[in-house]
Formats: structure tokens, C-alpha cells, sequence
């Protein structure tokens, strides 16, 4: 096949055809994935101890639990209280930043390639508005990793608003240049790569989506490989003619099994390089952000350079240039980030609870609460239905195609010991803590949820939809009382919460105290409680706030 083609043509189609094919594959992967966590979740292990012993429950403490609404500015610990929430603020600037200096050394590697394709000479203004049309990649990494507000939707109408002075000022200048052609312009450059980023970076596929995508782009290249090859070449052909003959195949069959084969073989040769990425990731090499980030700089370079060949081939190497060079820079300025913060040190834990009816409810408040608290430590929380397809990992996923998801399951106490001890509190290289996501069976998750309640510096717990059905939610408020401190503790309610209830069993709890329990002594016993409106994320700032001070006192 010559190579011209095969870049303009072949290319292009081998990308298209993997992002079309990743959605689907992406979602029935995530479903069967489900489903398999499901099946070992109703499953005993038979090597467990029970619950909550109600025979040891002592009588009421002295001082009354008072239930206050939360979000007061009493609430809003004092700068020098709080350098974990100061972290949370501050962090999650810093990464964007260091993401908009990735697509910088991104745009300007493709403007200056760009400029050397045409051979016109170096003008200022042309390369101004080619560097802000290539920035958009970098504009789309900010967007990532900035908490929901108002910083995060000015994201976009700001850069716009950068086109749109760069390109007025150059339409000043060129009397020949219109608004068309410069819309035109960066339609042509940024069009098929925001397609293909919205397709594979979908809310609902996009923890896998990268890996699916390396595995989808390798079968269908050796689709495209192999029939090539047989169709290039008469004496293959006529073979393949000839064998398909004698086993009946018509010429549709054939050519379907031709892709089948051709698909097969070249995902089974990525297999390998996929188990290679799930060890360096389960070894800290990178997080699962910039796992994500990275694979769409370089997606971005890719399908922006295809139009390159058609100056001279040389021109095409300016995608893994530009890839490069963004990957540098971004691993850069957060390694001098690292250095600038000190050896790293193991962060508080954040233990999230919730009633796990609430669905994609729960999806969207444990983003933002992941985009504010991971940058300044980590998130436990048990597995369950509402997010088991949000925070899988790459290595749990691939544990899970290679047919050893039961391996991730706490099979007992001494497994549950060993788990504990392994829990991942040190940060990523780009400064973002992971989720620790314990698999617990129906006979484990009681005591996996009473040790991580000891293990943890603040919990969260959603309740959101609370009734009385909910006795899971029941039982871990009674092991939040008997052995959390109740400043650590911050609960979650909205308009569905049967409040009464709720506080109802609260006090109720509260009259049957564990002896040992750290808030027996407590002279004026408080738990917060936070209410959540239509857009709970809106108040993960408020959740932070008592939890950031839990963790100095």
C-alpha cells in the first residue's frame, strides 16, 4: 500500500473506525463488568465475622446528639485550621494550569510544523492565530480537571473569546482573510478530534474508554492490514478464493472473516502492551487522569497531522513531536511541583458512604468530590451498583478481562488485614491521590466498612433518598457513632431524605452507644449534616470544609 495513501486514506479511517466501534464495545465491557461485580457481591465468602454485636450497647450518654444543618460560616475553619482544604482549592488550579502549558508546547510545536509545510516565512500575527487554534486540546484538559463553577464554564467562551481578538486582528491586517475562512480553519483542524474526544471521553465509557480504544485502534489496523495484504497480492488472492470455495464461503463471508482474522490477531499482539500499562499503573507510574489526558494529546496530534502528508511525509512526524512535547511538559511542571511540595507523605482518607439507589446521582457527586479532595488525599469507599463502572481502574479492568475479578473480592479477615495494610494513600506523579475500592461479598462488607470507618480521617455519607428500607445505611450509622468521632462526620441529605426518620434513628442509635465509643465523652455532641439541592455537586466546597478541619484535630 503506498504510504501516501495510506496516511491520508487508511489512517484516518483506522482512527474513525476504532472511536465508532469503542463506545459500543465500551459500554457492553462496562456492562458484563457490572454484572460480574454484582454476582460476587450477593455471593459469602464464609470466612467472615458478623456485624455490629448489639448485646454490647451500653446505655445513653450524658449529653443529648444535636443534629445541625451545615454550611454556617462557624462551619468555615480558619485558613491555618485547614491546609487540606487550602490543598483542595488550590491544587486543582495548579493542574489545569500545568495541562494549559501541555497544549501550549502541543499548539506551538503544530504551528511552527504548520508554517514550515507552507514555506511562506515566519508572520507573527498567521502564527498567532494558528498557536490559539492548535490550543484548543489544551482548553479541553482544563475543562477536565477544574471542579464544576464558574471558572470551569469560562473556560471555553474565554478561549473564544481569544479567537476571536486574534482572528479580528489579523482580519485588520489581511484585507484578503474573512471570518468563513477562519471558522473554516479550525473546524478543519479541531472538528474530527473533538468528535472522536466526546465520543471516547463520554461520562459513561471514559475509565475505560483509553484502553478500549488502544485495543479497538490495533484490531482494526490489522483488519485493514490484512485485507490490504491479500488484496495486493494475486497469488494470496486467488488461495483465499480457493480455500473459501471448498468451504463454501461466498465472497461477503470471506472478506468478514478476513477482518475477523485481521482484528483478532493485531488486539491479541496489544494484549500483551495493555497488561504492560495495568502494571506500570499499579506501580504509580502515572494516575488515571493523565492516562486519560495523555491518550487524547495524543489523538489530538494524530488526527491533526494527517493533512500534513500531502506537503511530504517528513511532515507527519510532527504529531509524535507534538506529542512529546506536551507529555514533557506536563510530566515536567508536575515533577517541579512535587519538588516544590516535599517528599511525599501519605494523605488523609476520605471515606464515602452512600445509599447505593441513587444511581447516576451518586456518579456525578463523586466526581466533583474526586476533582476537590484527590489532590490532597485519598477516597475508600466500598463497591456497589451506583459506581462500579465510575471508579473502575485500569488494572481492576483488566484483571477483569483476564478472568481474575474475583481476586479483587475481601474473602475475609486476614485478606481484609492485608488489603488494609496495602491501601494507597501516596499520590500519583501528577500530584492526585487514587480511590481505594474495596469488593467486598454479602458477608464481608460489614467489616470491611467498620475498619475503614477506623482507618479513615473524615466520611461523607450520602443519604440522599434515605427510608427506612435502607438498613445497609442504618447499620453504618451505627458503626459511625459507636467509632468516629463525630467531627469527622458530615451527612448528606436532600428533599427525598425521610428526615424524621433519619433523625429519629439517629437518636435512637445514639441511646444504644458502644461503651468505647470516642463520642461517649463528648459535652456537646454535634453531627452535621449538609443539604444537597438539584445539583448535590454544588455542595462538595460545604462537604470539604468539616472535613478538611477533621483532619487537624
Amino acid at each position: 500500500m503506498d504510504l501516501t495513501l495510506a496516511l491520508t486514506g487508511a489512517l484516518p479511517f483506522v482512527v474513525v473506525a476504532s472511536a465508532a466501534l469503542t463506545l459500543p464495545i465500551s459500554l457492553c465491557l462496562l456492562w458484563l463488568y457490572r454484572r460480574a461485580v454484582l454476582r460476587n457481591m450477593n455471593r459469602a465468602s464464609g470466612d467472615a465475622s458478623g456485624g455490629r454485636d448489639d448485646a454490647l450497647a451500653g446505655t445513653a450518654p450524658q449529653a443529648a446528639l444535636r443534629i445541625i444543618d451545615s454550611g454556617t460560616r462557624s462551619e468555615i475553619p480558619a485558613r491555618s485550621e485547614a491546609p487540606q482544604l487550602r490543598a483542595a482549592l488550590v491544587s486543582p488550579w495548579e493542574a489545569a494550569l500545568v495541562y494549559l502549558l501541555g497544549g501550549a508546547a502541543h499548539a506551538a510545536v503544530m504551528a511552527f510544523a504548520w508554517l514550515g509545510m507552507i514555506g511562506e516565512g515566519f508572520s507573527a500575527m498567521r502564527f498567532a492565530w494558528i498557536f490559539a487554534t492548535y490550543l484548543w486540546v489544551g482548553v479541553l484538559a482544563v475543562r477536565t480537571v477544574l471542579p464544576n463553577g464558574p471558572a470551569r464554564s469560562l473556560a471555553a467562551p474565554a478561549y473564544t473569546a481569544l479567537l476571536a481578538v486574534v482572528g479580528a486582528i489579523g482580519i485588520g491586517r489581511s484585507p484578503d482573510l474573512d471570518i468563513a475562512q477562519l471558522m473554516a480553519y479550525w473546524l478543519i483542524v479541531n472538528g474530527p478530534a473533538t468528535v472522536l474526544h466526546l465520543a471516547i471521553q463520554n461520562r459513561r465509557i471514559r475509565a475505560v474508554g483509553p484502553l478500549v480504544l488502544a485495543l479497538t485502534l490495533a484490531g482494526v489496523a490489522g483488519a485493514v492490514v490484512l485485507t490490504g495484504a491479500v488484496g495486493g497480492s494475486d497469488a494470496a488472492l486467488r488461495a483465499i478464493v480457493g480455500a473459501g470455495t471448498l468451504a463454501g464461503l461466498g465472497a461477503t463471508e470471506l472478506l468478514v472473516l478476513l477482518v475477523a482474522l485481521g482484528f483478532a490477531a493485531f488486539a491479541a499482539v496489544g494484549w500483551p502492551a495493555l497488561r504492560a500499562l495495568g502494571r506500570a499503573y499499579a506501580r504509580k507510574r502515572f494516575s488515571d487522569r493523565s492516562l486519560r489526558l495523555e491518550a487524547m494529546f495524543l489523538m489530538f496530534a494524530v488526527v491533526q497531522a494527517v493533512g500534513f502528508v500531502f506537503s511530504g511525509l517528513a511532515w507527519v512526524l510532527a504529531a509524535p513531536v507534538a506529542f512529546v512535547a506536551s507529555v514533557t511538559t506536563i510530566r515536567g511542571a508536575f515533577a517541579r511541583l512535587r519538588r516544590r511540595a516535599g517528599p511525599a507523605s501519605p494523605g488523609p482518607i476520605l471515606l464515602l458512604l452512600r445509599v447505593f439507589a441513587l444511581g447516576r446521582r451518586s456518579e456525578r457527586l463523586f466526581e466533583e468530590l474526586g476533582r476537590r479532595w484527590l489532590p490532597t488525599g485519598s477516597i475508600a469507599l466500598i463497591a456497589g451498583p451506583d459506581l462500579v463502572t465510575a471508579t473502575i481502574e485500569p488494572d481492576e479492568f483488566l484483571a477483569f478481562a483476564g478472568g481474575h475479578l474475583s481476586r479483587a473480592f475481601v474473602s475475609g479477615e486476614d485478606d481484609l488485614e492485608r488489603r488494609l495494610a496495602a491501601l494507597d494513600t501516596l499520590p500519583d506523579p501528577d500530584g492526585r491521590h487514587r480511590v481505594n475500592e474495596f469488593f467486598c461479598h454479602a458477608d464481608t462488607w460489614q467489616p470491611t466498612m467498620r475498619r475503614l470507618a477506623a482507618r479513615s480521617d473524615a466520611v461523607v455519607m450520602d443519604l440522599r433518598s434515605f427510608s427506612p428500607e435502607n438498613r445497609g445505611c442504618t447499620y453504618e450509622l451505627g458503626a459511625l457513632l459507636d467509632a468516629v468521632p463525630l467531627a469527622r462526620v458530615v451527612l448528606v441529605t436532600d428533599a427525598g431524605t425521610d428526615r424524621a426518620f433519619l433523625e429519629t434513628t439517629l437518636r435512637d442509635l445514639w441511646s444504644r452507644l458502644a461503651p468505647d465509643s470516642p463520642n461517649r465523652t463528648l459535652p456537646d455532641p454535634i453531627l452535621r449534616i449538609a443539604r444537597a439541592g438539584k445539583r448535590a455537586e454544588a455542595i462538595v466546597p460545604q462537604l470539604l470544609r468539616p472535613a478538611a478541619r477533621s483532619t487537624t484535630v
